[in-house]
């Protein structure tokens, strides 16, 4: 593992630990079993730190969706889902981390820019899935299984929720599909 990976992940592990407070170059570089200083020389800012991290924990989430955000059959992207959800919940570490960005960068315009780049990694292949699979309005839906999955991780991770299993996300996932990929309800009065 390369020097600026041992330190993103060490930073990425304390983000979800000890949160934004607990993210220090001191504390990176004894969780990382480097030498005082080593964080300082890679990353010079905290900023700096907090771009490595978020490039870092882009680069492990992208491993994780690397299946479902190629163009799968139709029919396999409620499975896909399902896993990466599932993904998703059993490493709470990283998800963790990214809400501690994700907030951190409300305060912060450049790591905003940085995160929301980011974001479109992910949001881009999603909306050219959903319109592969017959999506009438894919950015639109592709924004909503964000916000679905967010909202699923952050209850499960963060809330007051208990984890999904594997089969409830299979489920919760082929309904909210269904519902939008079967076109528009009919009009009130049949007309």
């Amino acid at each position: 593992m390369k020097r600026s990976e041992a330190v993103a992940e060490a930073a990425i592990t304390l983000l979800a630990e000890r949160g934004m407070r607990g993210l220090t170059h001191r504390a990176v570089d004894e969780a990382a079993g480097l030498p005082p200083g080593s964080t300082s020389n890679l990353a010079r800012t905290r900023a700096a730190l907090l771009e490595l991290t978020l490039s870092r924990l882009t680069e492990l989430e992208e491993q994780v969706f690397a299946g479902a955000l190629t163009a799968p059959a139709p029919g396999d992207l409620p499975e896909l889902m399902a896993q990466v959800l599932h993904v998703q919940l059993r490493d709470a570490r990283r998800t963790l981390a990214r809400y501690e960005l994700a907030l951190e960068a409300t305060r912060r315009p450049e790591l905003r820019a940085i995160y929301d780049q980011a974001g479109r990694r992910f949001r881009d292949p999603a909306v050219a899935l959903l319109a592969a699979a017959g999506s009438t309005d894919p950015v639109r839906h592709a924004r909503q299984v964000v916000a679905f999955g967010e909202g699923i991780m952050f209850d499960a991770i963060a809330g007051a929720g208990a984890e999904p299993t594997l089969d409830e996300l299979r489920e919760a996932v082929r309904e909210l599909l269904a519902g939008m990929l079967q076109g528009p309800p009919p009009s009130p009065g049949g007309g």
